[in-house]
């Protein structure tokens, strides 16, 4: 490609003329993942993108050639100027691609050492634990360091050796085409090194399994689906890497009573028609082990709502408390007997639109829908 037809460096990896190094690695990986030709098969355009990506790259990633690039432009680099290309700055340049598009990102340069995987642990806990916060016991199946090879999996005695086929790297390279791809060494699994004779204990692996008693400390005012981190508290890591973490996951027994929105709580309770006409009070039982006293004024309608400040839950890392709200639900007379029912029929015959003015306004709305409606 000559130098009046090769496209601006800058304009190849999308990014302005002073884009700082963040933001040129940035715009690279994601054109790179983009255009590279395992992703694309048989793209020739892909493949040529992809070059043409990695060549720009090359050169405005390094100081001194993105000085002179910007002075002298493309020709800075011909007759031998120490133009950009598939040369040995390759694997250094698309070392974090790799690792994004084949999974081997943490697997270089660690001798063998592996951390070890993070461990999911389900709790159910009740509303009342929620609200006092509680110290579980939990005992749960867990890899362990062995101790008869201290984690490293060989045999009392011995070591384990570099591996052959990498040479200790954990990763092999092979060309294809005009580009080169990094995969983890299948002779020892990126590991970077060989066991000839393991440990009998682990087999091998370093670890064995365990069972594992562990205090979690939850705190008040967790809600459903709160995580905790045990950092740590993971399985061991292979060849005595380090441990992953062990996280806790709380869900929330439903109430008998309350209903939970955040730091509020909700319930709903049943009142009789004569309280609610008359008005009256009643105790309701709150979180905190205690009770409270609500009062209904005379004439309470049904689903009307009384807040009980500060009877909620704590909200979680704070000295801050949710409020109770109690809803009230009249509820309509059943299997009345003939003395009720006279007596209620003659209520009714005393009742007028200063008694029930809700149903008095609807039915006087619909009377006068019916007759316009008519005329």
């Amino acid at each position: 490609m000559s130098t009046s037809t090769k496209r601006c460096y800058y304009e190849t990896l999308e990014v302005d003329r002073d884009a700082d190094e963040g933001k040129l690695k940035s715009s690279f990986r994601k054109l790179a993942m983009k255009f590279h030709p395992d992703r694309n098969p048989g793209d020739e355009t892909s493949e040529v993108k992809f070059k043409e990506l990695n060549e720009a790259y090359e050169v405005l990633k390094d100081k001194d050639k993105r000085a002179a690039y910007d002075r002298y432009g493309h020709a800075a680099f011909e007759q031998g100027g120490g133009g950009a290309g598939f040369g040995a700055g390759f694997a250094s340049s698309f070392s974090d691609i790799f690792e994004d598009l084949f999974g081997m990102a943490g697997q270089r340069g660690r001798g063998g050492r592996e951390r070890g995987a993070d461990l999911r642990y389900n709790m159910e806990i009740t509303l009342e634990e929620a609200f006092g916060g509680k110290t579980a016991q939990i005992e749960i199946p867990v890899s362990v360091t062995c101790e008869a090879c201290s984690g490293i999996g060989a045999k009392a005695g011995t070591k384990p050796k570099t591996c052959s086929t990498c040479g200790g790297a954990g990763r092999v390279r092979q060309s294809q085409g005009f580009f080169t791809l990094e995969r983890t060494c299948p002779g020892c699994q990126g590991r970077g090194q060989m066991i000839e004779d393991a440990c009998p204990s682990c087999s091998g692996q370093g670890r064995v399994t365990r069972e594992r008693n562990l205090s979690v400390n939850i705190p008040p005012g967790v809600e459903d689906g709160t995580r905790i981190r045990l950092a740590g508290e993971g399985e061991a890591g292979v060849r005595g890497g380090p441990p992953g973490d062990l996280y806790i996951f709380l869900s929330l027994v439903q109430h008998q009573f309350f209903q939970r929105d955040g730091a509020d709580l909700h319930c709903r309770v049943p009142i009789s028609m004569v309280t609610a006409a008359l008005g009256g009070e009643f105790e309701v039982p709150t979180i905190d082990k205690g009770k409270a006293k609500v009062k209904v004024p005379a004439g309470t309608q049904s689903n009307r709502r009384f807040r009980i400040a500060s009877k909620g839950m704590p909200v979680l890392r704070s000295r801050q408390m949710g409020d109770m709200y109690v809803q009230v639900v009249v509820e309509t007379p059943q299997n009345l007997t003939k003395k009720q029912q006279e007596l209620l029929a003659e209520f009714e015959k005393l009742s007028s639109g200063n008694t029930q003015p809700e149903s008095e306004g609807f039915f006087a709305k619909v009377k006068d829908f019916f007759g316009n409606r008519a005329s």
